[in-house]
């Protein structure tokens, strides 16, 4: 269990003040000047010890990804863009930073900035964020009117901060199309490469980080990066934070070491599965586009990005989702096809007409309309379309239903007999309400 002194987002509840005084009360902005004074290298080799694997669903290394930029300032300005489009369904963790905790996330954009030789930051907020827009703008024009930030601020780098509102669309959450979109254009996904570290916010170099893999910056230089290396288990060090929701007795967010085991992540922080461990079914363990795991095999597993791949699903952005044994598991999987059917920018066709074709059949499944054979065909269809797309929206299309079939083939066949042996009587409705 991760201890009180090892937290790093100690206001993700809202209980204190998340105006500027408080943070840096609670240890925000504190040496920041020294960090940049170190200089590029220093912060990108610091970021690289540290261990820390993005926290937006992919778990890149983010000091990897930092040194991407080029070293040198040419012609292009060099951009830092954060991802707050949390639109991933079951994730609500970078909100309560931004809402509770955002002068981490404006203190880690000056750092993470500096360190790639930027002067600009754009933060994309999620459209239906409305409340945290206005709450991180709040802080923004705090560390402006202090001088933390903007030119000539106190701290020696030029740097000036931008929170931009988007209008609602998932597909913005994938880094490329989210840049279309910030340049006033439709988001949709472009092709790669060049990748965003050549070419990326109006042609120039740009990196685009998660909320909460920028907010942990700061801490992270404060106690150095051993300190955030000795926490978690190998390849996956640090604090998480994870966004519990369904059949638990008190879904909530919270910062816990990485690799915590499921159990005790629910029984100490959830108050155990509702009805028992025993009535456990499955879990998402990395929100809504990661396969299910089967109560079996997630029950005493890591949460961590190693070992929920060999799982074959992801922690993805933590965002777990219970399930127990009242769950109709087709449905849900149906449901969620359904999203991303919805949500599909259209661009590509595997993922234009297979998100809809899949979730059409899923459908017929919940309901036992479909034969034993269309399963092997539902499974090859994801199949074509996984990694057959421009961005990886196909893929978290095409994962959930692998993940079904993989663990529940059995359920699919048993709705389809009970259907075969009491068949719907629709036609016989039709026909007395007809006479």
């Amino acid at each position: 269990m991760l201890s009180d002194k090892d937290r790093i987002f100690t206001n993700l509840y809202g209980i204190h003040d998340p105006g500027l005084d408080a943070a840096k009360r609670r240890g925000c902005w504190i040496d920041t000047k020294t960090f940049i004074d170190k200089g590029r290298e220093w912060m990108i080799n610091e970021m690289k010890a540290s261990g820390l694997r993005g926290r937006g669903g992919a778990g890149f290394p983010t000091g990897l990804k930092w040194s991407f930029m080029p070293k040198q300032v040419g012609d292009r300005p060099h951009y830092l863009v954060v991802n707050a489009d949390e639109s991933e369904p079951g994730t609500c963790k970078d909100r309560d930073i931004m809402r509770h905790d955002p002068h981490l996330l404006i203190e880690g954009c000056l750092l993470a900035s500096a360190a790639m030789s930027a002067h600009v930051c754009y933060v994309y907020v999620r459209g239906e964020f409305i409340r945290e827009k206005e709450a991180l703008q709040r802080a923004v024009d705090e560390a402006i009117a202090a001088r933390l930030i903007g030119k000539n601020n106190i701290h020696g780098w030029d740097f000036d901060l931008y929170v931009h509102h988007g209008a609602g669309a998932y597909i913005c959450g994938e880094e490329t199309a989210l840049l279309e979109s910030l340049e006033g254009k439709k988001g949709l996904p472009r092709l790669k490469p060049p990748f965003p570290a050549n070419v990326g916010l109006y042609g120039a170099p740009t990196t685009v980080n998660n909320v909460e893999s920028i907010a942990v910056t700061g801490t992270i230089f404060r106690r150095g990066a051993g300190w955030f290396a000795k926490l978690g288990r190998p390849n996956n060090t640090g604090t998480k934070l994870f966004c519990i929701s369904g059949h638990v007795n008190k879904p909530c967010n919270v910062e816990e070491e990485m690799g915590i085991p499921f159990r005790e992540l629910i029984d100490r922080h959830c108050g155990g599965i509702r009805g028992g461990t025993e009535n456990l079914l499955a879990v998402i363990p990395g929100g809504s586009s990661v396969p299910l795991v089967p109560a079996q095999q997630i029950i005493d597993c890591p949460l961590d990005f190693d070992s929920l791949r060999d799982l074959k699903s992801g922690l993805g952005t933590a965002a777990v989702i219970v399930m127990d044994k009242s769950t109709d598991v087709i449905r849900a999987i149906s449901r969620i096809a359904y999203f991303y059917k919805h949500e599909s920018c259209g661009q590509c066709t595997p993922c234009r007409e297979g998100t809809g074709w899949m979730w059409r059949v899923l459908e017929r499944m919940a309901r036992g309309r479909a034969e034993k054979r269309e399963i092997d065909m539902l499974l090859d269809v994801s199949y074509q379309i996984e990694g057959h797309t421009i961005c990886a929206l196909g893929d978290a299309a095409a994962w959930p239903v692998q993940g079904l079939i993989r663990h529940f083939r059995s359920a699919i066949e048993q709705r389809i007999d009970q259907y075969s042996a009491n068949p719907d009587p629709e036609g016989a409705v039709r026909r007395m309400a007809a006479e």
